[in-house]
């Protein structure tokens, strides 16, 4: 049986707000190029799957980074509400935004060999490179 983990979130302004049901509560690194622009760094984040939802999406304004995907952010402060994969519906949704952060586990990191030099994560995670990513998720 599988068991969902409700979180909810927000912005850095509190303006849009947002509930996610998450199983697992596992956090992945993105290390991709438009993921370093988009953060200043790896992109953390919660895998939301479909269950990602905004009390007011209004002030939602939306980038679209790929042919198959488009980040979220709020117009009044700017915060990064998520990454989604369009034709799956499947939204990745920055660690830092959730209210409670104790039960998530950093597990997985992708885009691997564009990670730069000076930093690494001390965790064990599994680690896929570009081409992989590219052969899972990307349309044909």
């Amino acid at each position: 049986m599988t068991s969902f983990v409700e979180k909810n979130g927000s912005c850095l302004c509190g303006l849009t707000r947002f509930t996610a049901k998450l199983n697992p509560t596992n956090a992945s690194a993105c290390h991709c190029s438009n993921c370093q622009k988009w953060c200043g760094g790896p992109f953390v984040s919660i895998d939301c799957g479909t269950s990602f939802s905004v009390t007011d999406d209004s002030q939602i304004a939306v980038f679209e980074s790929s042919s198959w995907a488009e980040r979220g952010f709020c117009r009044k402060c700017g915060s990064h509400l998520y990454y989604r994969i369009k034709e799956a519906n499947q939204y990745e949704v920055p660690v830092g935004l959730f209210d409670e952060l104790e039960d998530f586990e950093l597990k997985c990191q992708v885009f691997i060999d564009a990670k730069p030099l000076f930093y690494s994560f001390a965790n064990e995670t599994s680690d896929m490179t570009a081409a992989e990513v590219f052969a899972k998720y990307a349309p044909t």
